[in-house]
């Protein structure tokens, strides 16, 4: 059987699959397969359901399927309210993971300088940016960052195609595209999670899915991070 190629995604890789098991390729230095394979690993021994990993070297990472349904795969509306509780609860399991025993630095001092040497993704989940020059994106990441950073373990993509669940619990399943995870600002998933649920990508969910997700996660919106980090998320 030959691999078959998954366009779905936007990790930058090349991704296929056959007989239950998920094939990554790359040659963009920028893409770090053997870091996120080491992420995985290190998911899966704190309990976390993330892919098994087969294979991983530089520019190639095999992992085994893991169970489930997309919490982006269309949900019956009974369902749906149910899912987002799901990747509420998820979200604060990962953030209640010590972050002394997390290896990987997501910080803004390591994230920021990544954002200085990266282009602006324009085509990205968000069009709020679009028609605005780098330049002017650039001086209000600067303008705009933190003073302090609430610090936890992030997933670091948490958007609802990285979630799968059982089409019948609607518990989480398994966690994939893992290649960000490390310690950072909580908001780095509370941002990104919260727009995956309201944006035109995803219209089974919306502005009352967001709000749900942060009061079943028990915060109240910050805007200021909210609009640092989905910017930042854009380069």
């Amino acid at each position: 059987m030959v691999w078959e190629r998954v366009t779905a995604g936007r990790s930058g890789a090349r991704v296929s699959r056959r007989n239950g098991v998920y094939r990554k390729e790359s040659t963009d230095p920028r893409i770090d397969l053997a870091g996120e394979g080491a992420r995985l690993e290190w998911l899966r021994r704190q309990g976390v359901p993330a892919p098994e990993v087969l294979d991983c070297r530089p520019g190639l990472l095999v992992t085994a399927e893991v169970p489930g349904r997309s919490a982006a795969d269309p949900w019956p509306v009974e369902s749906r309210a149910r899912v987002v509780d799901a990747l509420a609860e998820l979200t604060r399991a990962l953030h209640a993971l010590p972050i002394a025993d997390c290896p990987f630095d997501r910080r803004l001092a390591v994230t920021v300088p990544e954002a200085m040497s990266a282009d602006v993704d324009l085509a990205g989940p968000s069009a709020e940016h679009q028609g605005r020059s780098r330049a002017e994106l650039v001086a209000e990441l600067l303008a705009t960052r933190p003073r302090h950073e609430d610090l936890v373990v992030c997933h670091g993509d948490l958007c609802v195609p990285n979630v799968l669940l059982d089409p019948d619990t609607c518990k989480v399943s398994g966690v994939i595209d893992a290649g960000r995870l490390g310690v950072a600002d909580r908001w780095v998933d509370l941002a990104i999670a919260t727009r995956s649920l309201t944006i035109d990508l995803n219209p089974q969910y919306g502005p009352w899915a967001a709000d749900r997700y942060l009061a079943r996660y028990g915060v109240r919106p910050d805007q200021s991070k909210i609009r640092f980090y989905r910017l930042l998320d854009e380069f």
